[in-house]
């Protein structure tokens, strides 16, 4: 086995330096939002967006491995070894990542999908150099040893334990399972408490070693950051860890496939002595790169995406059944589900799933009015731009673009997206998502006995 550290002593040549490319994806106006991409020989991306009106930045390192590329008996490892990275390296102690960011007021995390899996820090514009030496170090020179494995179980134990202690959490998992089944896609993405407990360090380490080679990787950063700079300084640290070589690798494209989700009428309930009743009825929807996820976004917004949505109207302030329901939707590479999520009394369920799964039929055969799907709009396109007014944010689109789509999109072409869903694509794709046949998932005291009554809903 070869470890990345054993190639630290790797020295690129110049032939490898010459050919690094450097494009230009977003022309910002005085060089404010400009997005400029560079490949380098080994397959490593980087992308960057500039914002020199603000004092921070936020460097991220995305990997291309989520849940879904874990065999049953690997459920759990992606989030595991993203828990792993940040126990040491050659270089550092796990204590020597968290203080050298600690010590200039930085913030650092990571988080890990279905999809893929993100490592990120964010500091001010001045200690951006270690930050990305901090979060490179981290992402090629891990060592994983035994202890640290032993020791981390009970702490991914203990998260599991914790969103199971959440059901309004935990409902959203049991509802992909609902829909997906026992696939990649439908297991949860901390695995479980048997799967984590037979994970061993040497099966966590060959994962890494498959899944975090350049290739897979994306490095993304935004705030008061200079783009060459940026390239020269992650160059530099992937080369010291001698994890950059010579050849011409090719980046990993952007996952694709054609699965298709057919569930139709099924309920699964879980059992728990809780005060409420956490329910999701749903449906299949599109894949994140279906051009109808701009009128689902808008159709998500006016059925429950605020406090004028349909279901908040019908479900909480007419009837006062429910604090919190909402609807969403879940975009994958090849398939996507819709849901509407609602927490009420036990006593109260099959009310709440009644309002639901009536106002869906009747989105679904009669669509929504234009005064809905306008307010929707203004909403979504608002709610879009306000979630991009932070570098965490900006890191966080630029990204994931580049992983998922391997484009990038300005925040006035998706403005313009936004503005030019009509009421027809609106309509058209209500009929085509909501007249599916949902699916269910409840977890509360409910009786397996309830179970006949509970398929009502989705009959």
């Amino acid at each position: 086995m070869t470890s990345r550290s054993s190639r630290a002593t790797a020295r690129p040549s110049s032939k490898a330096r010459a050919v690094a490319r450097t494009q230009t994806l977003l022309q910002g106006e005085n060089g404010i939002g400009t997005v400029r991409r560079t490949t380098l020989p080994g397959g490593l991306r980087i992308v960057t967006e500039t914002l020199p009106s603000v004092r921070s930045a936020t460097f991220g390192i995305w990997a291309h491995v989520g849940s879904r590329d874990e065999t049953p008996s690997l459920n759990g490892a992606t989030h595991y070894l993203e828990h792993l990275l940040f126990k040491g390296t050659k270089r550092r102690s796990a204590l020597d990542i968290s203080s050298a960011i600690d010590a200039v007021g930085g913030e650092m995390n990571a988080f890990t999908a279905k999809e893929y899996t993100c490592y990120y820090a964010r500091v001010l514009d001045t200690d951006l150099p270690l930050a990305i030496d901090v979060v490179c170090d981290m992402l090629t020179g891990s060592l994983i040893l035994q202890e640290d494995v032993d020791a981390e179980r009970g702490v991914i134990l203990e998260e599991i334990a914790m969103t199971e202690d959440d059901p309004g959490d935990c409902v959203h998992d049991l509802f992909a399972h609902t829909m997906l089944g026992d696939t990649p896609l439908g297991r949860p993405v901390l695995g479980t408490v048997d799967t984590v407990n037979a994970l061993t360090a040497d099966r966590v380490r060959r994962f890494y070693q498959k899944h975090y080679d350049p290739t897979h990787l994306v490095v993304a950063a935004a705030g008061n950051v200079d783009h060459a700079t940026v390239v020269r300084q992650v160059r530099r640290a992937f080369e010291k860890a001698g994890a950059l070589t010579v050849t011409d690798a090719v980046p990993l494209a952007p996952r694709d496939g054609h699965r298709s989700v057919r569930t139709a009428g099924k309920v699964e309930l879980l059992g728990r002595k809780t005060e409420q009743a956490h329910v999701v009825l749903g449906m299949p929807g599109l894949a994140r790169t279906d051009d109808r996820r701009w009128a689902l976004g808008v159709l998500n917004t006016a059925l429950g995406g605020g406090m004028s949505s349909r279901l908040f109207q019908e479900v909480r302030e007419k009837r006062g059944l429910a604090y919190s329901v909402y609807s969403y939707t879940t975009g994958f590479a090849d398939c996507g589900l819709f849901g509407v999520y609602a927490g009420c009394r036990p006593n109260q369920v099959h009310d709440v799933l009644k309002i639901c799964r009536d106002e869906l039929d009747r989105a679904a055969s009669d669509g929504l009015t234009d005064d809905e799907i306008g307010r929707a709009i203004g909403q979504l396109s608002g709610s879009t731009v306000l979630g991009l007014e932070d570098t965490g944010a900006l890191m966080n689109r630029i990204g994931k673009s580049e992983l998922c789509w391997g484009t990038q999109m300005s925040v006035d072409e998706m403005l313009a997206r936004i503005a030019a869903v009509t009421p027809d694509e609106v309509r058209d794709v209500a009929s085509e998502v909501l007249g599916h046949r949902p699916s269910l998932a409840v977890i509360g005291p409910l009786k397996d006995r309830q179970a006949d009554r509970l398929q009502e809903a989705v009959s």
